[in-house]
């Protein structure tokens, strides 16, 4: 056997798995379980979490003249402050690598351009917690749909 073949052979412990694990965060009850299911993926492949918050851009209440921007930024404030109390209470028990990041836009659109920036290997969702979307379609759907990543839909 040649040194490439033996190389191929190989079994490289460690280093197959996903790098980075994007989930979306909203705040649901559904994305906080798709949050704590994906920071157990993270911990286990060593993979960095980036947790991302889509803020939208335009509302009904933007268009009557509400400060939808001051509003979505307080969200994501607030979801960085739960995340940062959940890890400090875990440290030292589950330590996981992890970033926040918030983009703009639709959530699957916001959820694909992080997807891509972040050069995702895995997407995880929380189920949608809205009837409207068996008509028009849940964003888990669309990504799945998109086959760009696997997507774990979180129930």
């Amino acid at each position: 056997m040649t040194d490439q073949q033996h190389e191929r052979q190989q079994f490289e412990r460690g280093t197959d798995g996903p790098k980075v694990i994007v989930v979306g965060l909203d705040g649901s009850e559904s994305s906080m379980r798709a949050a704590a299911y994906a920071s157990g993926l993270a911990r286990r492949q060593n993979a960095l979490l980036a947790i991302v918050y889509v803020q939208p851009v335009l509302s009904a209440g933007a268009a009557m003249g509400a400060p939808v921007s001051d509003t979505t930024a307080q969200i994501a404030e607030g979801l960085v402050a739960e995340i940062r109390d959940a890890v400090e209470r875990m440290k030292g028990i589950f330590n996981v690598r992890w970033e926040f990041h918030t983009f703009r836009g639709d959530p699957y659109n916001g959820l694909v351009t992080a997807a891509d920036e972040l050069k995702a290997d895995a997407v995880v969702v929380g189920a949608s917690e809205s009837a409207g979307h068996r008509i028009v379609g849940s964003v888990a759907v669309r990504l799945v749909k998109a086959g760009r990543w696997p997507v774990t839909v979180v129930p």
